[in-house]
This record gives structure tokens, C-alpha cells and sequence, in this order.
């Protein structure tokens, strides 16, 4: 057998384990999603909502509880979640987005809304439907428009 064969086969050998390996660990994770969709599936409730204002910001700094803080991972507590600011009737609550919908929130409007604890689900217009934001320009999308 040559070098070249030799080196291959062990390169061969190494990406079969690493593809076991991550299938192995997307099972996992899949599982721990389902599980928690299952959590958030069983607190879920239907609310009225005026939307002040709606933002990405870092955990530490939109506002939430110590508890909610303290809870998420270390790894996790310097990016940035979309938050919204929304009064619940006469409550003002800072609350965590699916990042799905965070587009389709439409700022100082009545909305019906799911959520479950502090985290909004999904989002319908209380009057008619929502508005879809303005899809963004590809990067060669632009310099099509202006040749034509």
C-alpha cells in the first residue's frame, strides 16, 4: 500500500467518526428541543398586547429578571436576543422573541399574541393582518436596478 493510500483511508476513517459523532449529538439536541417546545406548549397563553418598542439587545442589559439572567448559560449571556417592550394591560413587561417573528412585530400597534412565561411565540393582528416588513436587497440585486 502507498503513503497516499494510507493517508487517505485514515482521513476516510476520521470523517466517519466525526459524522457518527454529530448525528449521535443532533438526536440529543433534537430531543431536549422537543422536550422544551413541550414546556413552552403547556404555559402558552392567548394576550392582548400594545407593542412600544422593539429591539436586539444583550440579556444583561434589556431588563429581564436576576432569575431569567442567572438561569441562562454564560456562553449565551453576552449575545444579543431580540426583545420587545409591550403593555399587558396595565402592566409594562420587557419580554424575549422567537426571532422567526421578530420582523413581523409591528412597533406602537395592537397585537394578539401566544406567549408562555416571557417569551413571545407568535404574533396576529388584533385588527386585520400584520404587514410584512420590505424584503432586504441582495448584494447584486442592487446594481441590477440600476443598469436597467
Amino acid at each position: 500500500m502507498s503513503l497516499f493510500a494510507k493517508i487517505m483511508l485514515i482521513i476516510l476513517i476520521v470523517m466517519i467518526v466525526v459524522l457518527v459523532v454529530l448525528y449521535f449529538l443532533g438526536k440529543k439536541a433534537e430531543k431536549k428541543q422537543a422536550e422544551q417546545q413541550e414546556k413552552l406548549d403547556a404555559i402558552k397563553q392567548n394576550v392582548t398586547m400594545l407593542i412600544i418598542d422593539k429591539k436586539h439587545m444583550k440579556l444583561k442589559e434589556a431588563g429581564f429578571p436576576a432569575a431569567v439572567v442567572e438561569n441562562t448559560p454564560k456562553y449565551l449571556r453576552r449575545s444579543k436576543v431580540p426583545v420587545v417592550k409591550a403593555k399587558i394591560g396595565p402592566r409594562i413587561m420587557t419580554m424575549m422573541c422567537d426571532e422567526k417573528i421578530f420582523e413581523n412585530i409591528p412597533v406602537k400597534k395592537e397585537v394578539k399574541a401566544v406567549i408562555s412565561g416571557i417569551y413571545i411565540t407568535s404574533v396576529k393582528g388584533l385588527r386585520g393582518p400584520l404587514e410584512a416588513p420590505p424584503k432586504k436587497k441582495k448584494f447584486f440585486d442592487r446594481f441590477k436596478k440600476n443598469n436597467k
